[in-house]
């Protein structure tokens, strides 16, 4: 098991980072007002970008890898701003995967910050963490001038900070039950927000189903705005379980057995999300990326901790199935690959999720499953009464078979002992939770 995985540890960059750690104390504030401000004042980067946005309940990071995979094989710069990050916080911000250095934070910030006072002195509310984080990736791409940016939406859409931008095409992964307390309580609710990064006569590609698609084809209607939808208007079909590989029938083109490095069936939905969008940067832009980049950029695509297999012996997958349909995708996953490349007798997992989410719904989904479950906190002040899922747990195995350890790396060391060779772990839940964690085992060198 081998990670290129590195952090940077200047004292500036120390520094800046914990400047910027700090400012979550201002919380989640939404609206464009502060973010609008503070890019004014910066020169509006946000302008000077050719930008994809991307919303969605679940997909959008992997549907960002995939674009950025395709076009750097294609020979473009392919901007990225994505969150949260798994272990560093330059993840967040990359051209062609390789990430902002830490002496661009520094200096970036050092822009930024007599900004934010001089916003305060003019009578707005200080810019939260995310804004000025946003703030940061588009002066720094700007500068760059990366081909394309692959803008990842935080949360929501319409009042997101990433909304300040007019894309080139605009993208919503799909839309499920997440983020109720700031989104709404109905999936029409919540579509109507992630709706709002739909912009006047831009094309959109979305793999969004029933409700929440009528929501989205209504709101870009009135705004002449084009929808391609995944599954109707391009559509995808499995042909091989066990090298990955699929059928897309598209726009303009068509692509037979395609293979996908990234696992699970949901991947293959973004996957062809990717590709609609590819077609419409070829066809309506005029960008030059051959057939070959697309199969290309497929099959050497990576996006660490979804369905990542990070050790065969012993076998320990990853997966940040942090909300229902992500729980969905995992058993979905564990189920249709179980006499495969998860096949084990015993599963025992380790479970950290936000207390802001449907834990309920969650447990129930996925610690039928399960032999043996040890409970753990993720670093986030959301993780709430984190313990009350060993609770919940409690329905579904005996309780000798739950444990509840605080501390992640003791909750995978204690299943790590529990784990025979024929067995497998499985950690799943929030990325907060598991970028710790993989850090932890990528340390310990399995195999």
């Amino acid at each position: 098991m081998t990670d290129n995985f590195r952090v940077e540890t200047s004292k500036e960059y120390e520094e800046t980072l914990a400047f910027i750690k700090d400012l979550t104390k201002f919380g989640i504030n939404f609206g464009l007002e502060r973010i609008q401000a503070l890019l004014d004042r910066l020169g509006n980067p946000e302008k000077k970008l050719r930008v994809i946005h991307i919303g969605g309940t679940n997909g959008k990071g992997s549907t960002a890898a995939i674009l950025q995979a395709i076009l750097e094989q294609a020979g473009y710069k392919a901007g990225m701003y994505i969150s949260p990050h798994l272990h560093d916080f330059r993840e967040r911000i990359s051209i062609n995967g390789e990430m902002i250095q830490a002496e661009d934070v520094v200096t970036g910030m050092d822009v930024i910050r007599p900004h934010l006072q001089a916003l305060l002195a003019e009578g707005l509310e200080h810019p939260t963490e995310f804004e000025v984080s946003t703030a940061l990736a588009l002066l720094y791409l700007a500068r760059k001038q990366p081909d394309f940016v692959l803008l990842e939406v935080g949360l929501g859409g319409a009042i997101d900070s990433t909304n300040v931008v007019q894309p080139l095409i605009s993208v919503i992964t799909n839309i499920g039950m997440d983020h109720m307390n700031y989104l709404g309580n109905t999936i029409k609710e919540i579509a109507l927000v992630k709706a709002g990064i739909i912009k006047e006569g831009v094309p959109v590609v979305t793999s969004a189903k029933a409700e929440a698609l009528n929501v989205i084809q209504e709101y870009a209607a009135r705004k002449g705005s084009e929808v391609i939808v995944v599954g109707q208007d391009v559509r995808w079909e499995m042909i091989g379980r066990d090298d990955n590989s699929f059928n897309y029938d598209g726009l303009t083109s068509s692509y037979p057995e395609l293979k996908l490095s990234l696992q699970g069936e949901h991947q293959f939905i973004n996957a062809a999300t990717a590709i609609a969008v590819i077609e419409l940067l070829r066809d309506r832009f005029g960008s030059d990326i051959p057939d070959i980049a697309i199969r290309q950029g497929l099959s050497t695509v990576k996006w660490p901790g979804r369905l990542e297999l990070i050790s065969e012996n012993p076998k320990i997958l990853l997966d940040g199935a942090h909300n229902i349909d992500g729980m969905k995708s995992l058993v979905d996953a564990l189920r249709k690959y179980q006499e495969g490349l998860y096949k084990h007798k015993r599963l025992i997992l380790c479970l950290g999720m936000l207390g802001d989410k449907e834990i309920e719904k969650a447990v129930g989904i996925i610690a039928p499953l399960a032999d043996a479950i040890v409970v753990t906190k993720p670093s986030s002040p959301r993780a709430g009464d984190w313990e009350y899922i060993a609770f919940l747990a409690g329905e579904y195995l005996a309780k000798d078979s739950i444990h509840v350890i605080e501390d992640p790396i003791l909750a995978v060391d204690k299943c790590l002992e529990m784990l025979n060779p024929e067995d497998m772990l499985c950690i799943t839940g929030s990325l907060y939770m598991l970028g710790p964690v993989r850090q932890y085992l990528l340390g310990k060198k399995l195999k």
